[in-house]
């Protein structure tokens, strides 16, 4: 072993270690194996980038694009309220959403799919008087087993195509991973839909009304002479920190603002909707000389007054106007609001909040978010989207202490309070997907016969060999561009910029472990100790491992790295290569055993309640139903 396979194999096992650690971005990891190769010698510095130019990437951005189109345009919701069925068993039910996430997966984003589906499911679940996550981790893993099947179905296919072009020869068809994958994602789904849903943990999880707000939310009236009056609301929320409470809304007369504006100044007789939790609530209201606003006490007893009500405050009360699944702001004049300490901010806010639909709303955070990383304080939800973030669910339990302060994660379900457009431009921005039942999308029935239509045309093209595969969707990108099924604004959002940056950042790297002759020290390594110089064996080692190791890194950069070692494997033992890099191609889908392996496994851990180790009572029956179908499968359609 010379220096610099020493130094490859450092860099690769510490881009390994920070994959699995997770505390960076996949395409920050990426990135930083990139530059340490260029650092040490191991890539030139010239062709450092190049990556970025490479076929695979320029077909994952595209095909992300055609994706959103068939979203945006609905296109994708009426094939799921066409088949899915209305009234049926769980068996059959769970057995046709997943066989439909398989299916939509195998030609578009695999998140993309999960996302539109998991409100279904969630409603399914809901039908079926099942625990969610029963249903949506069937779906998770459909989608997942989906991307097997088809040249786009998902990055680590286009990765192992564009290895077997630098192995001197063409690329894989669109549909050369059909026989093999399709063969194992039906066994899969069956199996699923028969007995796998039943092993998977009833977690149970808080839904909007399970959230129980009206623990943590009361109204409060600012007493004439207390601390409270003549405050601003950003200021009176400095001394509610202390006690974990925040205010979620103000009624002045006959106003209602959801979300104030924090210069707000609060006067006597203003009725305030406070968030705390009940232990808490006590606390708050006496530091602050508030008083509980009972919604069923007679006009005389609020005139008299109660002092031991701002003491030991009932966790019971219901605030009149913003409980409720759904509520109605309404406005009767704005003479209330409109007085001399009034900001200019203060009376957009309430010409805002004069009318409209309030609702209370979970959204799930999408890995990759924006918002991960992030806590409510520092994302201004009030000034610029007017809303609230009531309480957060994480791996099935909920809080909201310090909750203006918690860092949110991929996967967390936030329990949000605005109206309906102000929830959607949020959820759009920071990256969250709504787990409530959405109405159909066909905002014009021609953008999605398009949109159907330039995906047809550009898989069709790819299939038959008319044009690479890279070309052919970029062509479909700009013909969705030009018929404007997709605002060409909006294009480059569409992208999922740090799978780009992955893909481009590891392609280098994958090629130094081939110049520098580390992925020959490796599968020479596995044929002699583990193989034992048997073709079926190392196929099969090869198999368990790339799977293992997408368990734990992202399944794109597993592909990288393994299909390398692949390739030597095949070449040392005088077989067909192409074997072997399916066998990397199935084993890069297959991460069924963690959450962090799969953004959709991600995606659902809040909304199913899971916790870390409740994937692997399905994953691992499922990953040896993948092996034993799987060899036997690429032996016949791809031989030795």
């Amino acid at each position: 072993m010379n220096l610099d396979q020493i130094l490859i194999l450092l860099v690769l096992l510490a881009a390994m270690i920070m994959f699995i650690w997770g505390n960076w971005r996949h395409d920050m990891v990426a990135l930083g194996a990139l530059l340490a190769c260029v650092f040490l010698g191991l890539v030139p510095a010239d062709i450092a980038f190049t990556g970025f130019g490479h076929p695979a990437v320029i077909t994952v951005a595209c095909v992300l694009v055609l994706s959103s189109a068939l979203q945006a345009s609905g296109a994708v919701d009426v094939l799921a309220q066409k088949v899915l069925p209305k009234q049926s068993g769980p068996t059959f039910s769970i057995a046709m959403l997943t066989g439909l996430a398989t299916l939509m997966s195998a030609f578009m984003n695999n998140v993309g799919a999960m996302a539109l589906l998991m409100p279904i499911a969630i409603q399914l679940a809901s039908r079926l008087q099942l625990p969610p996550g029963r249903v949506l981790m069937p779906v998770s893993f459909g989608s997942i087993l989906g991307g097997m099947t088809t040249l786009i179905g998902t990055p680590p296919n286009l990765i192992v195509s564009g290895f077997r072009i630098e192995n001197g020869q063409s690329g894989f068809a669109m549909f050369d991973y059909t026989p093999v994958g399709a063969l194992i994602a039906l066994a899969g789904v069956v199996f699923v839909a028969l007995l796998g849903w039943r092993l998977v943990p009833a977690r149970e999880r808080a839904d909007a009304s399970g959230f129980d707000t009206a623990a943590y939310i009361t109204e409060v009236r600012v007493r004439e002479g207390s601390k409270a009056e003549g405050l601003r609301i950003n200021e009176l929320e400095k001394s509610l920190d202390e006690h974990d409470a925040q205010v979620v809304g103000i009624l002045r007369g006959n106003e209602q603002v959801t979300a104030p504006h924090p210069q707000r100044r609060l006067k006597a007789e203003d009725v305030l909707v406070i968030e705390a939790d009940p232990e808490s609530l006590g606390a708050a209201l006496s530091s602050l000389g508030l008083k509980l606003e009972e919604s069923q006490r007679p006009k005389r007893d609020e005139d008299n007054g109660d002092e031991e009500d701002a003491v030991n405050p009932s966790p019971k009360v219901k605030p009149k106007a913003f409980m409720g699944r759904r509520v109605t702001a309404y406005s009767r004049g704005t003479e209330a609001l409109d007085d001399e300490d009034q900001t200019a901010d203060e009376k957009e806010d309430a010409r805002q909040k004069a009318a409209g639909d309030v609702v209370l709303l979970e959204l799930a955070v999408l890995p990759d978010g924006d918002i991960i990383g992030r806590a409510a304080s520092e994302l201004a939800l009030r000034t610029r989207y007017s809303v609230n973030l009531l309480a957060v669910s994480r791996q099935g339990t909920h809080n909201i202490r310090r909750i203006r302060h918690t860092r949110l994660r991929a996967g967390d379900v936030l329990l949000m309070q605005g109206d309906s457009e102000a929830l959607a431009e949020f959820a759009s921005v920071f990256g969250c997907v709504p787990l409530a039942e959405r109405s159909i999308r066909v905002p014009n029935k021609r953008k999605a016969m398009l949109a159907s239509l330039v995906m047809a045309g550009s898989i069709a093209g790819a299939a038959f060999g008319l044009l690479p595969a890279a070309i052919t969707f970029a062509a479909g990108t700009l013909a969705v561009m030009a018929l404007k099924v997709v605002a060409p604004r909006k294009i480059y959002s569409a992208i999922d910029w740090p799978v780009i940056v992955l893909l481009a950042a590891l392609i280098p790297v994958a090629g130094a472990m081939t110049s520098t002759g580390t992925a020959d020290l490796l599968a020479n390594f596995l044929l002699a100790v583990v193989a034992q110089e048997n073709a079926i064996i190392a196929l099969t080692a090869i198999l368990i491992i790339t799977m293992v190791l997408s368990d734990f890194m992202n399944n794109a950069a597993t592909a990288a790295v393994m299909c390398p070692i692949a390739l030597s494997s095949a070449t040392a033992l005088s077989v067909n290569s192409d074997t072997f890099l399916m066998a990397v191609a199935i084993g890069a889908s297959c991460a069924f055993l963690t959450p962090i392996g799969h953004q959709n496994n991600t995606l659902i851990l809040g909304p199913g309640g899971f916790k870390f180790g409740d994937y692997w009572r399905l994953g691992v029956p499922l990953e040896v139903i993948v092996l034993c179908v799987g060899i036997p499968a690429l032996l016949l359609f791809w031989p030795l």
